[in-house]
């Protein structure tokens, strides 16, 4: 109990220091409103867990925080980023979509918001469908989610369910979608320590005895809306070709689950395609296989016709 009441004490810790940081850095947005950097690539916070990056300054409206002065040609990434990643991570991503022309809508949620959903996730997956049915402009969407994000996405799914009639257009525009290293229900209590404690055993093993016992109590403030994310994710409503990244040695995003939700997939017609790299770390195959990753990446967006500059992405191959 010592070692939990560490875990649980360290998390808590964590949680107040990132709030207080983000608090900082909100009112620096704020006073800036839009921060363009030297290369022309500009950032937008959306709301507090998504952020927009583009090569225009200029998208931004200031009545409505979803809205924004799209061109009609531009396709959207939505980044569904793992537990707790880091933007020099991302950023990487980042330039490898901006460089065939895409804006880039990253989504991130808390430790804190994954275990309380009600009043964490599922308010983030609002704002993101709100973001995607406002900016009806972006008519190509990308979905690129890891680990959680396969999680994210089900909340999402969970809520276009409630009014087909006004959301199906969204899941119309949706030509692709990539998974790597997606994470069932069943994986919740096993990756959540390795994101929140990397390097610490001890406290790993604690907050996965807390996290098993807070979904086997608090099924109606949490395991409920896990195991409904799940369902709607084994059948998700999006038909458009997919692609798997896994690795055969990942605890978190299993190869077992994920062949499961392909062969769902398979099942409702999805042209489903898989990446199985023999040994590499969760949502680490990029960095450690970067130019087989990118041959991958460059294959299907090739299938699906998103590729604007091949000059660029054969460079990374």
């Amino acid at each position: 109990m010592t070692a939990l009441r560490v875990a649980l004490s360290v998390l808590g810790r964590t949680q107040i220091h990132l709030q207080a940081r983000g608090g900082l850095l909100q009112k620096k947005h704020d006073l800036l409103a839009r921060v363009v950097t030297c290369n022309f690539i500009s950032t937008h916070h959306v709301t507090k867990g998504i952020e927009l990056t583009s090569q225009d300054d200029d998208l931004v409206t200031h009545g409505n925080k979803f809205q924004l002065n799209v061109p009609k040609d531009r396709p959207l990434l939505v980044i569904l980023s793992w537990l707790l990643s880091k933007k020099r991570h991302i950023k990487k991503f980042i330039d490898f979509y901006m460089e065939q022309g895409f804006d880039v809508i990253t989504v991130s949620i808390s430790p804190w918001q994954l275990i309380w959903p009600a009043k964490g996730s599922r308010l983030v997956a609002a704002d993101l469908l709100a973001f995607l049915e406002q900016n009806k402009n972006y008519q190509q969407i990308l979905l690129h989610g890891f680990s959680v994000g396969g999680y994210m996405w089900g909340e999402v799914l969970d809520m276009i369910h409630t009014d087909r009639k006004r959301y199906d257009p969204i899941i119309d525009r949706i030509t692709g979608q990539i998974w790597d290293s997606a994470a069932d229900v069943s994986e919740i209590s096993i990756g959540t320590p390795l994101a929140v404690f990397p390097n610490n055993a001890m406290l790993q093993a604690a907050l996965k005895k807390y996290l098993e016992y807070h979904m086997a109590t608090f099924h109606k403030q949490a395991t409920q809306y896990y195991i409904r994310s799940s369902q709607l994710f084994h059948t998700n409503l999006v038909r458009s070709p997919a692609l798997f990244i896994i690795s055969k040695t990942d605890p978190v995003g299993a190869l077992k689950c994920n062949q499961r939700v392909r062969d769902s997939w398979d099942s409702l017609g999805v042209e489903t395609y898989m990446k199985i790299f023999e040994k590499s770390p969760h949502v680490g195959h990029f960095y450690k296989h970067p130019k087989e990753y990118v041959t991958e990446l460059y294959t299907f967006l090739d299938k699906i016709g998103l590729i604007r500059n091949e000059e660029k992405i054969r460079a990374r191959m």
